[in-house]
């Protein structure tokens, strides 16, 4: 007696299954693994949370041990979510845009808005600040046939020098410039992201803010090192200011 059990299935056939399963599996795990940062979601105009989600699409939850005893991080962070801004208008009605209240380039908001990170240091593989001034890490130096941008003049979007570039602060980990740490006219230090200052020959020019609005930069804890969160707060002032320095910069291009 004969029987048949799987008809025409073959080796090739089988193996063309298993893929196609294994790579379905995969998809799924995927989408849920990438559901633990910023999940569950919020209503754009409420702020709401969302729910969760099933299980085919929420992430089971994981905690990772931080290197050099940083604690550890849970995710999905669930009900954690960032306070909405205070300092906005109230919005007349459902998907009007949030405005500013006082400095737009300190607001938190739209182009000035920035993450909530660590209020700690980027570390390095030895467990050291990773950006630090050249008056720390003497290792890093400006090449010879390059400008070497301390002591000359800043100027700001409308042309008016602000401060002296005292310091180049450096990241021990890639040896690029990060920061330019910047002594202005009217007394004070701020720091300067590097890739918002274009050093010529005679002056640093920097284009994002006026002379006058580098007296509002965010101000560092310690002149020795920047902080995760700092960063942040650094690069959402001076970015903002493409949109908000200038009246102009806000209109309409067309």
């Amino acid at each position: 007696m004969h029987s048949t059990i799987v008809g025409g299935l073959d080796v090739a056939e089988l193996a063309f299954y298993m893929f196609f399963i294994f790579f379905l599996g995969l998809v799924w795990y995927l989408r849920r693994e990438d559901r633990r940062e910023g999940y569950p979601l919020e209503d754009d105009i409420t702020g709401a949370v969302e729910t969760a989600g099933g299980l085919l699409t929420t992430a089971s939850p994981k905690t990772f041990q931080l290197p050099f005893n940083l604690g550890t991080v849970s995710t999905p962070t669930g009900a954690g979510r960032d306070a909405m801004p205070t300092n906005i208008t109230a919005r007349t009605y459902a998907g009007t845009p949030f405005e500013p209240l006082g400095n737009p380039l300190s607001s938190g908001v739209g182009p000035a808005s920035y993450a909530l990170r660590a209020d700690r240091p980027d570390i390095d593989m030895h467990g050291q600040p990773r950006i630090v001034p050249t008056r720390i890490d003497t290792q890093v130096t400006v090449s010879e046939q390059d400008t070497d941008p301390r002591g000359l003049p800043v100027t700001g979007a409308d042309g008016v020098v602000a401060g002296t570039v005292r310091d180049l602060w450096v990241d021990r980990s890639e040896h690029v410039l990060r920061y330019l740490e910047v002594a202005l006219s009217d007394g004070g230090t701020v720091i300067v992201p590097m890739p918002m200052s274009k050093i010529g020959k005679r002056h640093v020019h920097v284009d994002a803010v006026t002379a006058a609005q580098f007296a509002g930069a965010p101000q560092l804890a310690s002149m020795d090192q920047i902080t995760l969160l700092e960063e942040e707060k650094v690069q959402a002032y001076f970015g903002a200011g493409y949109l908000w320095a200038t009246p102009s910069r806000s209109e309409p291009i067309i």
